[in-house]
This record gives C-alpha cells, sequence and structure tokens, in this order.
C-alpha cells in the first residue's frame, strides 16, 4: 500500500482531485469514492480512458491499468488523511465556521472581506461535509494568504472528525438552533455537536469569533484561549439592524469606523452574520472602507435572502433550507417589514426533525396566525398532517400551479422551506 507521504508527491505533480468522472479534466486525480447507491471503483477505467492521471481505488476492477491505479484501504479515508497532509503545509490562518444557519452566508461575507486584502480560498458553494471539506482542503493553491472553509454537520462527533484534518486556527459557530434535531438527538445535541469547534479551539490554542448576545454561545466558548466578541452591546464590535427595510442596513457604535452598512440581502436575521465578518476583518486588519465595500458589493445567490422581481410582486427567496429556528426569523422578519402592505407567504415543510416535527410545524402555524397575511399557502411535510385555516398543497408543483392562477399583484411574497420541498420552482 502507498504511503500518504508519497501519494501527496503524486498530488503535487498532479494537483487536483476529482470525484466525479463527468466533472474530470485530464490530468485529474480521480478517487473512487463509495456510498450507499454507487461504488466509484467501477468507474476508475473510464477515469483514466478520460486523461485522469491516476485513480486512487479500494477494489480493484479487471482490466485496469496497474501503472496509473494507486489501490488503498478506504478510498475516504485515504482522501481525507491526503487533505490533512495538504493543510500541513500551510502556515496561515485556517477559520471554520459551523451553525445551524447562516454559517454559507457567513462564509461568502468573511470570504468577501478577506480577499479585498489577502488571497483567500473557501468553500465553493457548500461543499461542507466528509466529501465536500477536503476537496476544499486540496483545491488551496501555495500562494494562499487565508482560507476559510464551511463544516456542516446533522449527528454528533461530525465537527470532531472534520477539524482532525482541517485543522482550524479560529473558528465560528453561528448559532445553534433548532435543526438536524433527529441526527443530533434534540437541541442539547445540537450544541453539543457545533460545540466541538470550540472544544477543538481550546485544545489547540485558537481563536473563536463569538456572538456575545447569545447567552450559551457566552458558556460554551469558555476557557479558549482568545476570543473576539460581537453583538449589540458588551462586545469587542457592537452594531444594531435598523429595522422595517427590506434590505438589511446596520449601524456602528463600537470596534469600527464604519458607520452604517447597507447590504443586497434581505432579513435582520442576516445582521449576525454581517457582524461576523466585520469582526474577522477588524481581527486581521483590514481596512474599514474595504470592509464597507466588500459587504455593500456581496449579493446573494441560491436562493439565499434574494429578492426577485416577478409579475408585479417582489419575492423575498429564501428557499435554499430551513429549519424552525431559521423559519421562525424569516417569518418575523417579514411581519415586520414596513414597505409591504399586501404580504404573502409560501412556505414549504421543514426535514430532520423527527420526533419533534409535529409539534415544530403545530408552533409555525400558531406563530403564522399571530400576524396579518394577505394570503398564506403550506406545502408538503408534516403541514399536511395537521390542521389550519390556509392553503395547502403536497409539493411545490401543486403550489406553482396555484401560484401562476392567482395573478398576484403588488405584493412582497416571502418563499422558503427545506432543501427536500424545493420551492423554489414555485418561481419556474
Amino acid at each position: 500500500m502507498i504511503s500518504i507521504e508519497d501519494l501527496y508527491k503524486i498530488f503535487k505533480s498532479n494537483p487536483s482531485v476529482q470525484t466525479d468522472t463527468r466533472m474530470l479534466k485530464e490530468g485529474d486525480i480521480f478517487f473512487a469514492l463509495k456510498g450507499s447507491n454507487f461504488n466509484g471503483n467501477l468507474f476508475a477505467n473510464q477515469a483514466l480512458g478520460k486523461g485522469a492521471a491516476y485513480a486512487v481505488v479500494d477494489e480493484l476492477v479487471e482490466s485496469m491499468n496497474p501503472d496509473r491505479v494507486i489501490l488503498v484501504d478506504d478510498v475516504l479515508q485515504t482522501l481525507q488523511m491526503l487533505a490533512k497532509q495538504h493543510r500541513q503545509q500551510f502556515n496561515i490562518p485556517f477559520i471554520a465556521i459551523t451553525g445551524s444557519n447562516g454559517k454559507t452566508t457567513t462564509k461568502e461575507l468573511i470570504h468577501a472581506v478577506l480577499s479585498s486584502s489577502f488571497k483567500t480560498y473557501t468553500t465553493v458553494g457548500n461543499l461542507n461535509n466528509h466529501i465536500g471539506i477536503p476537496l476544499t482542503l486540496l483545491k488551496i493553491k501555495s500562494d494562499a494568504e487565508m482560507a476559510v472553509v464551511e463544516m456542516g454537520a446533522n449527528h454528533q462527533k461530525e465537527i470532531e472528525g472534520y477539524c482532525k484534518y482541517a485543522l482550524p486556527t479560529h473558528g465560528i459557530i453561528t448559532n445553534a438552533g433548532k435543526a438536524h434535531l433527529e441526527g443530533f438527538g434534540g437541541e442539547a445535541g445540537v450544541k453539543k455537536g457545533k460545540g466541538e469547534l470550540y472544544d477543538y479551539l481550546r485544545n489547540t490554542g485558537g481563536t473563536a469569533f463569538v456572538m456575545w448576545d447569545y447567552d450559551y454561545l457566552r458558556d460554551m466558548s469558555k476557557g479558549i484561549r482568545e476570543i473576539i466578541s460581537f453583538g449589540t452591546a458588551e462586545a469587542d464590535i457592537i452594531g444594531q439592524p435598523i429595522s422595517g427595510t427590506s434590505f438589511l442596513e446596520m449601524g456602528f457604535t463600537k470596534g469600527t469606523s464604519i458607520k452604517n452598512i447597507k447590504t443586497q440581502m434581505v432579513g435582520d436575521y442576516n445582521f449576525p452574520n454581517v457582524l461576523a465578518a466585520v469582526a474577522v476583518g477588524k481581527y486581521f486588519k483590514v481596512a474599514d472602507e474595504k470592509m464597507k465595500a466588500a459587504i455593500e458589493n456581496y449579493a446573494p445567490i441560491n436562493s439565499r435572502s434574494q429578492m426577485v422581481e416577478k409579475g408585479g410582486n417582489k419575492i423575498i427567496l429564501d428557499a435554499y433550507n430551513a429549519n424552525p429556528s431559521s423559519m421562525k426569523a424569516a417569518i418575523e422578519n417579514f411581519a415586520q417589514l414596513k414597505e409591504a402592505e399586501k404580504k404573502v407567504l409560501m412556505l414549504g415543510a421543514m426535514a430532520e426533525l423527527g420526533e419533534e416535527s409535529l409539534n415544530e410545524h403545530t408552533s409555525m402555524v400558531e406563530l403564522i396566525k399571530k400576524h396579518n397575511w394577505e394570503q398564506v399557502v403550506l406545502v408538503g411535510g408534516d403541514f399536511l398532517k395537521i390542521p389550519h385555516p390556509y392553503l395547502s398543497f403536497a409539493n411545490s408543483a401543486e403550489a406553482k400551479l396555484w401560484f401562476n392562477k392567482a395573478n398576484l399583484n403588488g405584493c412582497y411574497i416571502l418563499v422558503k422551506g427545506s432543501r427536500s420541498m424545493q420551492m423554489e420552482k414555485i418561481l419556474e
């Protein structure tokens, strides 16, 4: 079996890794991953035929070219060990970001801020799992001055595992709310699982950027060598959202000479994400004017806090994902939007909530009832299992048919739901 050191020498000569033959480029090293429904070993010959320099496999398949096949015990483990070997070549800040909500937006904002002054590499999209994180690390080039790595998790010990090969020097937990309750075993399990990042930083003398408004993050971060706090009071960086506008605006009263920032993101729930980016920027001595410009120029994509205009309506498209914490924040923020007279809710069900699912969906209906709406549309999942006075559809395709016939005009419409509901299809 090849050693990681020898495999790394091969990687240095062919510094591009691929796990999908459909995206393969000539000269890539193909890692033949296995899953419950696929076996990458069966595609190794195809990868070599497409020009892969080598194929890393853990099963030999007939007619493989022995000169370009590297046999290992476990391809996924080897990919992660190779990523750690590459990570260890760098003596730069590696900032890890996890949390129940807002981690991708926070990652994008921090990348924007740091990129204004440093050569910064970061997670592409939301490749934030056991495959995406090693691939992210292996894409970091020798000119890197900063790295920002997003870490997603839906069960305990997952973040702990990522830290073993990402080796973060700095970290952010955006929050620890009601997400993936089924996998984590309840809200306390979520905090324990996300807190594995703090545990690593505490044990390695790292630095944490902490949202000081959240008492539980204050408690969880105790004992970390260096803590940089941000929030609405008693913090190193202090700011406040300016409520009532479609796009988040915020002012600052401590820690920066920036007076205000006008973002292109919808929703005050993005306020902590911007604060985190400012805290990181200040820590790494990014000039205030560069930070302000980077944040104000950041435009969200992929159905995250986007404003879309269609058919005489303004649509807040926040349909990338949903859990009870993010759904509650989105509804409450939308209800307080002063410039919107006619408000329409189109909400898809929330996934991965386990035995809490019915209660959480019932609580969401009770929250909706507290406010006045032009129309409410609830789609799929456990919304179908509870009584409510609103329009109900089995899936986003049915909701789209209603939307196309409803002839709404002059409305503000919030579209949100879990990824599995594909609520963005309503607008297609």
